[in-house]
């Protein structure tokens, strides 16, 4: 029978002390052998050895639910702050997730309603049709034939968002030491600090319909579609929806789409994320595939929007110089303006002089540079050519970058993560797009048409 995730601060404890000593026996075997290993043979090692890290971490994660499975997620698709290896084991929690059992759901409606789901809604299914991190999915319907989507927060995991971080903080930190795999203690606080603000607003269902509604009065751009929130019948705990009618990425390529099916989404999806950048300046922060849903009338249904951040004029207007700039022929102006607007990001202090940032800088960043502009030096792009992000940075490149880097601008990771989502959706679809925008001629403005 499922159960709930360990509510008490020993058993979840006892968890996470479980995988830290699965993750040190792990790295001392594996820093052992390398020392035996050819050349050859220690690369193929070192990936074994993240993915078995990626293992232990999920499989604790998977464990506790809620805010640290949520964690597991993001995760996934930072490709900054963890390794592929360990960033492909975690993504299992994009779908793997044990549903939780009749009774608790129960619980849940009695305490935000005082009643059984059964005498809420016309028709309730007790099973889960979808389970995420924070709570699972119900089919449901109103008494007019409404078909809704009814999302149930896991009980008590609100209370368990603060000692899980310092936990997950205390596995990454201590997985870190020794290694070149995880990055410096004071990154992964400054990641784990602004994962715990978003993570409180995901908990808040109220705030979450308050998202819904926001996007559903200011999004605009055909072919995309919001659900609509119930609030009668939503809380705190749980969020009542319209059910939308689609198919989620793996499930509509498993059709066979043809090529003009998968531009088409394609150009949404595309479409969508600029638009969310540039004309509303808040971008949906969880991007990965099974919060969309390819509609059968050839619409694009965004769902899930817990995790929103807003994206400023000054730091759109600074990524917007960047991007501008490096897509310049003139490598000394491209350098002047990039440095200008790694500045107004955050990522240097004015004191880094245009020397060090053209002889430090570009070539540690070379390769990210290259795979950011890709799909833009031309109108259209064929994302089945997409490169892949790039896994690794050269020992020299990152111990300079590590010497100079300030932080970054608060939106950025929001950016990036959204963007590297929408890289990989398209990239899987094998889409052909437009990427003639006005992001990266003008500024801040429309984006393509068709």
């Amino acid at each position: 029978m499922n159960k709930a995730p360990p509510a008490s601060k020993l058993g979840r404890t006892a968890i996470t002390g479980l995988a830290l000593a699965q993750a040190g026996a792990s790295k001392l075997g594996h820093k052992a052998r390398q020392m035996l290993r050819s050349d050859d043979d220690k690369q193929a090692a070192q990936e074994q050895h993240e993915a078995e890290l990626g293992r232990i971490l999920f499989k604790a994660l998977n464990q506790l639910k809620g805010s640290a499975l949520k964690v597991s997620q993001l995760l996934s698709m930072e490709a900054d702050f963890l390794p592929e290896g360990i960033r492909r084991e975690l993504a299992k929690g994009c779908h793997q997730v044990t549903p939780l059992n009749r009774a608790l759901i129960h619980k849940v409606f009695q305490r935000e309603f005082g009643q059984a789901p059964e005498h809420l809604y016309a028709q309730f299914d007790a099973h889960a049709f979808a389970a995420a991190s924070l709570g699972q999915v119900h089919h449901a319907q109103l008494a007019d034939g409404l078909q809704l989507a009814v999302k149930v927060q896991y009980p008590g995991i609100a209370a368990a968002i603060g000692s899980d971080l310092r936990m997950l903080r205390g596995i990454f930190q201590t997985m870190a030491m020794g290694t070149t795999i995880l990055p410096r203690k004071e990154v992964i606080d400054r990641f784990m600090n602004e994962l715990e603000v978003k993570l409180g607003e995901e908990l808040d269902y109220e705030h979450e319909a308050a998202q819904l509604h926001w996007f559903g009065q200011h999004v605009n751009l055909p072919g995309i579609v919001i659900p609509k929130c119930i609030d009668a019948m939503s809380s705190k705990r749980i969020l009542t929806m319209e059910k939308l009618d689609g198919l989620h990425l793996d499930a509509w390529l498993a059709t066979a789409p043809d090529q003009a099916q998968r531009n088409h989404f394609g150009q949404l999806l595309f479409d969508w994320f600029w638009f969310s950048v540039c004309q509303l300046g808040r971008v949906h922060a969880d991007p990965h595939p099974g919060n969309f849903l390819f509609m059968p009338d050839g619409r694009l249904a965004v769902l899930d929007f817990g995790c929103t951040n807003n994206i400023s004029s000054t730091c759109s207007n600074a990524m917007a110089s960047s991007w501008r700039a490096l897509l310049m022929t003139d490598e000394t102006e491209r350098n002047r303006l990039l440095r200008l607007a790694y500045i107004d990001l955050g990522l240097f202090s004015d004191a880094i002089t245009q020397d060090e940032f053209d002889t430090g800088v570009i070539p540690a960043l070379a390769e990210l540079h290259a795979w950011k502009i890709e799909a833009f030096q031309s109108t259209h792009f064929d994302f089945s050519n997409k490169s892949p992000y790039p896994k690794t940075i050269n020992v020299q490149h990152s111990k300079v970058l590590a010497g100079i880097l300030a932080g970054w601008h608060e939106d950025v990771p929001y950016f990036d993560r959204a963007y590297l989502g929408l890289m990989n959706m398209l990239k899987k679809m094998g889409a052909i797009v437009n990427t003639n925008i006005a992001w990266t001629r003008q500024g801040t403005s429309h984006v393509s048409t068709n």
